[in-house]
C-alpha cells in the first residue's frame, strides 16, 4: 500500500516565508522612496532659496546660513578660488585660504564625493572635528570665473546611497555654479 506524503504543510510554510520577505522588501522600498522624495524636496527648496538671493553676498548667506536648515545638515562651507586668491565661507564668515591648498582639494574631487569620516575635511574649518559624514561637491565655472568646492557635513554617520545622492548633489552644485556665474557676469 502507498503512503501519502503531506506536501501542503511545507508548501504553505514556504509561501508564508516568501510572502514575509516580499512584504519586508516592499516596506524597505517604501521607506527608500519616502527618504528619496524628501531629499529631492530639500534640494529643490535649497536651490529656490539660492535663486531668490538678490546679490552674491546674499547668495553666500543663503548657502552658509540657510542651507544647513533646509537640507537638515550640520555644516556647509563654500570654498572658491577667485583669480589668484582662495576663500572659504561658512557660518562664521569668510576667511582667506591658500589657493594652492584649495586647488589640490578641488583636483581630488570629480563631481561629487560622499563618504563617512573620522574627521571632516579641513575646509569645514573649526567644525571639521565634529563631522562624521561629508559630501564634497565640485563647483566648476569657466575662467576667469571662480571654481571651488561645496562641503556639506553631518555629525552623525550615515549610510550613503552614492548613486541617487550624488545625482541630487550634482544638481545642487551645478545650480550653485550657475548662480555664481549669474551674479559675477551681470552688468
Amino acid at each position: 500500500m502507498a503512503t501519502v506524503i503531506p506536501f501542503e504543510e511545507r508548501a504553505v510554510a514556504q509561501l508564508r516565508r516568501r510572502l514575509g520577505a516580499a512584504e519586508e522588501a516592499n516596506q524597505d522600498l517604501i521607506a527608500f522612496a519616502r527618504g528619496h522624495s524628501g531629499a529631492v524636496s530639500s534640494i529643490h527648496e535649497a536651490v529656490i532659496a539660492a535663486i531668490d538671493a538678490d546679490s552674491i553676498e546674499s547668495l553666500f548667506h543663503v548657502v552658509t546660513q540657510e542651507w544647513p536648515l533646509i537640507l537638515g545638515i550640520d555644516a556647509v562651507a563654500l570654498s572658491l578660488i577667485v583669480g589668484d586668491k582662495g576663500f572659504r565661507a561658512d557660518g562664521g564668515g569668510v576667511q582667506h585660504v591658500d589657493p594652492a591648498l584649495l586647488r589640490r582639494a578641488i583636483d581630488r574631487v570629480s563631481g561629487v564625493q560622499m563618504r563617512t569620516v573620522k574627521r571632516g575635511h579641513p575646509l569645514f574649518g573649526p567644525a571639521c572635528d565634529l563631522i562624521r559624514a561629508e559630501a564634497l561637491i565640485r563647483i566648476d565655472c569657466d575662467p576667469p570665473l571662480p571654481c571651488g568646492l561645496l562641503a556639506l557635513g553631518q555629525r552623525a554617520e550615515l549610510s550613503l546611497d552614492a548613486r541617487h545622492g550624488s545625482e541630487l548633489l550634482m544638481f545642487l552644485g551645478r545650480s550653485l555654479a550657475a548662480m555664481i556665474r549669474k551674479w559675477l557676469t551681470l552688468p
